[in-house]
């Protein structure tokens, strides 16, 4: 019998409850947040390892903890806390994680805010050979009115540091300069960013879940739904935030994801995973063009672990339940951080 002492695992997060509405609010502000379904789910995990999880709360909540007294009394942390209204905004929880010693499982705070800005993570991308479609970022409507565009018509706008599909709608999809216009400035007046314009890819649409660390291994691709009208994905435009119920818009057909395009989009995440040096997770969307190539969309290194998410859906392939699949990579960062079955961990002070 194993006489190891079970680590504490603090979860830092936020719940759609966390934040009050402020005045003039998208009406997707808070998509990024968690049910508490998410938080009790990895509360599950966690404690079938034989680990303790222990509620951190918010990075405000963090915050205070630090202030109050030198240690947060667990051995590590799992951040899932998204922030709000800047591009440094994930990286707020492991800055101040790291300034409290305690280690992080998933990626650090450099690799989340590199990652949340679209422009960024895309000239990285492009740099580190990933093909990548070409785009320009335009600041305001009146830049937008004589920017130089990628390319012709149509080409596709959204917020430059937002996830979760957050301010896309079927205006995001233009194919003149006025509705460019137009929709570079409700970016502006909705998000309070630029806006990233890029070419609009009318193939279908793949993401690719990585886990797992020297080296990183690609789980089974998975195909979005795209709808019929306006080729953008039913993941960014149906729900209440979108303005549409979910399950009204008519989808096209998925398309047979052959075996040589699964180990191209497989290939094409680990690298990513590997180029923006991410940890233990992360989550890689691609897109094809016209002619069934693959383009790199973006990476989520701090992906959503919601009940009816992407690690559920895989957990539901495999057979196996939610918590087993998290335990894999929960398990798989403690290990990684020298925190793995057996290992002596920290003495923390209560």
């Amino acid at each position: 019998m194993s006489t190891r002492r079970p680590l504490s695992i603090g979860l830092v997060y936020e719940t759609f409850e966390t934040y009050s509405p402020r005045p003039g609010d998208p009406l997707d502000a808070h998509v990024e947040f968690e049910p508490e379904s998410t938080v009790e789910a990895l509360e599950a995990a966690i404690t079938s390892l034989g680990h303790r999880p222990v509620r951190l709360g918010s990075p405000f909540d963090l915050l205070s903890r630090l202030g109050d007294r030198p240690s947060l009394a667990v051995d590590a942390a799992l951040n899932i806390a998204e922030g709000f209204g800047s591009r440094n905004r994930e990286a707020w929880a492991p800055n101040l994680l790291e300034m409290a010693g305690v280690p992080v499982l998933g990626s650090d705070a450099l690799t989340l805010s590199l990652t949340l800005d679209k422009a960024w993570a895309n000239r990285w991308a492009a740099a580190g050979d990933l093909p990548v479609a070409p785009q320009t970022t335009i600041a305001s409507a009146s830049e937008a009115e004589t920017a130089l565009l990628p390319a012709s018509f149509p080409l596709f706008v959204k917020p430059r540091w937002e996830g979760t599909s957050k301010g896309i709608r079927r205006s995001s999809r233009v194919t003149s300069r006025e509705a460019l216009v137009a929709e570079v400035a409700r970016i502006q007046a909705d998000y309070a960013q630029p806006a990233l314009v890029e070419v609009f890819l009318p193939g279908a649409e793949y993401t690719v879940t990585v886990v797992g660390h020297a080296p990183p291994r690609a789980l089974p691709v998975l195909q979005r739904a795209i709808e019929r009208e306006s080729g953008i994905g039913l993941h960014a435009l149906e729900g209440p935030a979108a303005g549409e119920p979910t399950g009204t818009l008519e989808h096209r057909p998925l398309e047979v994801l052959e075996p040589v395009l699964e180990a191209e989009l497989a290939a094409l995440a680990c690298a990513a995973f590997t180029l923006f040096e991410c940890r233990d997770f992360a989550r890689v969307d691609f897109r094809l063009d016209a002619t069934g190539s693959p383009f790199f969309l973006e990476i989520n290194p701090l992906p959503t672990f919601a009940v009816d998410g992407t690690f559920a859906i895989l957990a539901e392939l495999e057979g196996v339940a939610l918590a087993d699949m998290l335990a894999r990579c929960i398990r798989g960062g403690l290990q990684r951080l020298g925190l793995e079955e057996g290992a002596v961990s920290r003495q923390a002070s209560p």
